[in-house]
């Protein structure tokens, strides 16, 4: 049991793509039916670099599937494409106090 998954931190990065926001409620969804606390985290790495990071739940994520874009926003991250970038943010997945 100490294994089992309590939390997962969901990202869009890149650009803006048809279903998105379908994609983050789904996942919400998922993890909340099967018991796992799920983390928003906005403007994709640039975000998880800033830690910006907020709770989803059923109400954050109605009436969004008809919405364009992303709820949580993207954001090119050119930090993200160096390996000290890609470290740093497997850090803070590994040890965030959110996550």
């Amino acid at each position: 049991m100490a294994d089992q998954i309590k939390t997962i931190g969901v990202l869009t990065s890149g650009g803006d793509a048809p279903g998105m926001n379908a994609a983050i409620r789904a996942v919400v969804r998922t993890g909340l039916c099967r018991g796992v606390e799920v983390k928003g985290i906005k403007r994709g790495y640039a975000g998880l670099l800033a830690e910006e990071i907020v709770d989803l739940n059923r109400n954050s994520v109605s009436e969004t599937i008809d919405k364009g874009g992303t709820i949580l926003g993207t954001a090119r991250c050119m930090e993200f494409k160096t390996e000290e970038g890609v470290k740093k943010c497997e850090e803070l997945c590994k040890h965030c106090k959110y996550l």
